[in-house]
């Protein structure tokens, strides 16, 4: 328990129906109290059982009504910090919640810092290190699948999938211990049944590994391109996906000069969609560097769909944007099959395209774009196979925790029975504490520090 209380405003800045005014500390609800008036005499937040609302005003030294609020009491340890927490539920708007603020650091409460009260709730033992940290992710979720990965990690799943790795390091080193400290009584461990356990367990750290690749995808997003030579649909694709008319679309080459770029979710995965300009020889000097950003938004992006009109066929403008892709990045639309007369068709394509994949579509008739997605989503998550439908969301200090118990585990095996037995329970050990790391079981001050640094003030 600390000694101090803190307080902040837990709301984002602005307009809205509330703000909210977040206390925590032994002395939260007896600070908060003195600010306040019920609207039901003698009914203070003192004496109110936990969990529940007050109605009433919120007032300053000479009994003048500042703000009416909602008062929420939850006392210790069944609060988010453990702690007696009292939350202000006062008008939206700047002016509001700062006063209430400011009444409540009046009488003695100190301004909270980022993260601060998170930070309590983890050295208060109510969270451990990686549902901690998980907040951060649902605060900052941009998909559905992304939110589902935080919560289900800050509900304890990653943590219960770490717990039981490390405990059965933990019983492995125990029967290490026992040969080093009574040789005579316990003899040499049965080195192949070691071997095998950590060559299992590395295994599934292995997969823990993988599930996090593909969950990077959830959680981050690609950048993705759309490229082609001027009038072959990209601006109307790109209005297509973000179901708007975001970009301007005409029959004249070259409407769009510059890059645009929107945000949107493919099949659960965050997609930067970036617009070029159509790529070509041109002697307008604008056009030229609409041209170069496109070439630029093509090295950046990681993926990129190359289209192509199927009325005119394959041309040597084509060829010139082709040479400016990464094959192993490239999406070919085939655009426009809806024209008669159409040049590209299945079966015919020309020899350049012949190891992409290459999907046929009208963006006039709207065909093709459930496929595009679907495509997207399997060439994004191509070689982050699952297993056993693991989805498990790591940041990239537990991964480095990760990889360190793994390396610890592949030394161990490489030499098994070969090194002392001092230094194969050094591995083990090792790998335990590495995995300890995650949950925060061995963390230093200053990770800590780091952990909660990124949080905003109030949470």
């Amino acid at each position: 328990m600390f000694d101090d209380d803190i307080a902040a405003i837990a709301t984002p800045p602005g307009e809205g129906g509330i703000a909210i005014v977040r206390v925590t500390g032994h002395g939260a609800i007896k600070k908060v109290s003195s600010v306040f008036r019920p609207q039901k005499k003698g009914l203070g937040l003192e004496a109110r059982a936990s969990h529940t609302l007050a109605l009433g005003w919120m007032v300053n030294g000479q009994g003048d009504i500042v703000d009416e609020v909602l008062v929420s009491v939850m006392r210790g340890p069944h609060s988010y910090t453990t702690e007696d927490v009292v939350e202000i539920n006062c008008h939206g708007g700047v002016l509001p919640a700062r006063r209430c603020l400011e009444l409540v650091l009046q009488r003695g409460v100190r301004l909270a810092e980022p993260g601060e009260f998170t930070r309590r709730a983890f050295l208060n033992g109510r969270l451990d290190a990686s549902q901690a940290e998980a907040v951060i992710e649902i605060i900052r979720a941009r998909s559905d699948r992304a939110m589902c990965m935080a919560l289900k990690q800050l509900g304890g799943k990653n943590s219960l999938l770490i717990n039981r790795l490390e405990e059965r390091l933990v019983g492995i080193n125990a029967l290490v211990e026992a040969s080093l400290d009574f040789p005579d009584d316990v003899g040499d461990p049965d080195y192949e049944k070691i071997q095998a356990q950590l060559e299992d367990i590395s295994r599934e750290i292995n997969q823990i590994m993988n599930a996090t690749r593909r969950a990077e995808v959830f959680r981050v997003g690609i950048r993705l391109a759309i490229v082609g030579k001027p009038n072959v649909g990209k601006s109307s694709l790109l209005n297509e996906l973000l179901q708007k008319e975001r970009a301007i679309v005409t029959s004249v080459p070259g409407t769009t000069r510059d890059i645009i770029e929107e945000l949107v979710n493919i099949r659960g995965i965050p997609v930067r969609i970036m617009d070029t300009a159509g790529i070509r020889t041109s002697e307008d000097m604008v056009e030229q560097i609409g041209i170069s950003r496109a070439r630029e938004a093509i090295g950046e992006a990681d993926l990129v769909l190359f289209v192509l009109d199927a009325g005119t066929g394959w041309t040597e403008e084509d060829a010139l944007v082709l040479s400016s892709i990464d094959r192993q990045k490239a999406i070919v639309l085939i655009n426009k099959i809806d024209l008669p007369g159409r040049q590209l068709v299945a079966g015919t394509l020309p020899k350049p395209l012949a190891d992409l994949p290459a999907l046929f579509i009208s963006l006039k008739e709207g065909r093709g774009l459930k496929e595009l997605e679907g495509k997207i989503e399997e060439k994004v998550l191509a070689g982050t196979a699952s297993y056993d439908d693991l989805e498990i969301m790591m940041n990239t200090r537990q991964k480095q925790a990760l990889y360190r118990a793994r390396q610890h585990l592949e030394d161990a095996s490489r030499l098994m029975g070969e090194m002392p037995l001092d230094c194969l329970g050094v591995d083990i050990w090792g790998a335990a504490e590495a995995l300890g790391e995650i949950t925060g079981k061995n963390l230093k001050e200053d990770v800590i520090e780091r952990i909660f640094q990124d949080f905003c003030i109030g949470k």
